[in-house]
């Protein structure tokens, strides 16, 4: 739901324009990229009922700070601008971005130790129940994008983006309650979740330490004790230091992202990144450009419920795969299948309706901002509030129907729009398909000590190259150039999807494509890991 709605709000907070929304996809991708490893650490380090718990109140936290702050500027916008020459109100955007990106990091955390650790647990040793367990929870991911935008989306609309910031506020806090019980009960449920393996070695580790101490104590008591006491006093100066404490963040980042390197899933990991330099999915950058193209709210929101709907058919195809081929080859067929569905989006660059210019420069919008040519864009009044002021003022009757046709942005065609959102919309199928691949692969080949580090380098390389996409989108974020975008979008699917053939056929060799030949239960694990060496 937020996801959904804050993209539309920087839209009309904004104007006509794509670089708000491009703005806050950059700091959300930078912020996860840097701290990824770290969060992934606190969550191997810490409790998982404690994780979960407070990285659920930060999170829900943050959202429901930052509707109100969105509250208070769509209502005194005016005001707002008209103060310190406009810098009050890019203060209230900064802040906006500062806190919804707070609590993006919180759900990152609440994603690892959820989504890559608890059900982990859970599912035992169990790979079947384990896919099951990860299907059912990406289904319930998928039917919650379907009612969430179809409920903000409607009340936007039919009512005001106030109204909207207001119904996000009041669904996050009672969920936020909800969700923090069902937690606890499934810790209660699942005595295993109580213990980690990274404790149970330490515990082991000091119980053999003390027993070779009072061995030593025994043999040698004043040697022994004078030589421990000058060995634990600079342990101590050591590690109670300031640089090392400083440093500690650092070392953390890179031991994380040397592990992840050293990982048997690497190229696997890399490939389900590369699927994230795109502007073909349901971020704020696709519905920003919809909304240029005169799609509306209401439509959006019926779009991201059929997206959730194919994403749904998404994990039913993953599960019926995998069982009749096994799980490396599911990822190779997913992503043939989503690369076939792509070919919509491009063939829609050229189709009728489409904003396409070439003898437009992609950077005519950021040089002319950069080289003071032209003011940073007002919000237009027209755009900003078409959603509200048409409804209401057709229900008062003073406006008629074909003024409020003439009010809508004019688009030659809606062909071109309706071939991208179908690619987009039917390569959810593969792409869900894939993810879940490539998530279970990792699950099932990472230690139990390494789950949360290695999951946080694995967000933060997707976000990476989603950091990527955004920065894209700021240079060039004109609709005339999206269609470019969407070129190299195709082309870096296809990069990923490559990266991913070649684990598996690293995995598989020729047996990959003999997809009905054997038994993919006894043949996975009776695989050996892929060679370990990196291009």
């Amino acid at each position: 739901m937020w996801h959904f709605a804050v993209a539309v709000f920087l839209v009309e907070l904004y104007g006509n324009s794509l670089l708000l929304t491009a703005v806050y996809g950059l700091v959300v991708a930078g912020s996860v990229l840097l701290l990824g490893a770290i969060i992934g650490d606190w969550v191997d380090k810490n409790a998982r009922l404690k994780v979960a718990q407070t990285s659920l109140i930060v999170q829900n936290s943050a959202v429901i700070l930052c509707g109100i702050l969105l509250m208070v500027i769509f209502l005194c916008k005016v005001q707002l601008s008209s103060l310190f020459n406009g810098w009050l109100l890019t203060l209230c955007y900064i802040l906006v971005i500062s806190i919804a990106n707070v609590a993006n990091l919180a759900s990152t955390a609440t994603a690892i130790t959820i989504q890559r650790d608890w059900i982990v647990v859970v599912a035992g040793e169990d790979r079947s129940r384990l896919a099951d367990m990860n299907a059912t929870v990406r289904r319930i991911d998928q039917l919650t994008n379907i009612l969430a935008p179809l409920a903000v989306g409607q009340i936007i609309t039919f009512t005001s983006s106030m109204a909207g910031c207001g119904f996000i506020v009041g669904w996050n806090l009672c969920s936020m309650c909800l969700e923090y019980f069902l937690l606890w009960k499934v810790y209660q449920m699942t005595p295993a979740l109580a213990i980690k393996t990274s404790q149970k070695e330490d515990e082991q580790e000091l119980k053999q330490l003390n027993i070779q101490k009072e061995l030593e104590a025994v043999q040698k008591p004043s040697e022994n004790s004078e030589l421990m006491s000058g060995v634990a006093e600079a342990s101590s100066v050591e590690k109670n230091g300031c640089c090392y404490n400083i440093t500690q963040p650092f070392r953390t980042l890179r031991d994380g992202w040397v592990a992840y390197y050293n990982q048997p899933i690497f190229f696997a990991g890399m490939s389900l990144a590369f699927l994230y330099m795109t502007v073909l999915g349901f971020d704020c950058i696709t519905t920003g450009f919809a909304y240029t193209q005169g799609l509306n709210g209401s439509i959006l929101s019926l779009l991201m419920g059929a997206s959730a709907i194919t994403g749904i058919l998404g994990t039913m195809a993953f599960t019926w795969i995998r069982k009749r081929c096994g799980l490396v080859r599911t990822g190779f067929i997913s992503g043939v299948a989503q690369i076939s569905c792509l070919a919509l989006c491009v063939v829609s660059v050229f189709m009728p309706g489409s904003p396409l210019d070439l003898t437009v420069s992609p950077f005519q919008d950021i040089t002319s901002h950069f080289m003071g040519d032209s003011s940073l864009p007002e919000a237009n009044p027209t755009t900003e509030n078409s959603l509200i002021t048409q409804t209401h003022s057709f229900i008062n009757g003073s406006t008629s129907a074909s003024e409020i046709e003439e009010m809508k942005p004019q688009v030659v065609s809606y062909l071109s729009v309706s071939f991208l959102f179908a690619g987009v919309i039917a390569a959810r199928v593969g792409l869900w398909s894939f993810d879940l691949t490539v998530t279970q692969l990792i699950q099932e080949n990472v230690i139990e000590s390494e789950r949360g580090v290695i999951n946080g380098v694995q967000n933060s390389m997707n976000y990476l190259l989603d950091l990527l996409h955004y920065i894209m989108v700021i240079l060039a974020p004109n609709p005339e150039a999206f269609g470019l975008l969407v070129i190299i979008s195709v082309s870096f699917v296809v990069m990923g999807h490559m990266m991913y053939f070649r684990y598996a056929y690293k995995t598989l060799r020729s047996r990959l494509f003999l997809c009905f030949s054997s038994d993919p239960k006894n043949e996975i694990d009776n695989l050996s890991p892929p060679e370990s060496d990196k291009v």
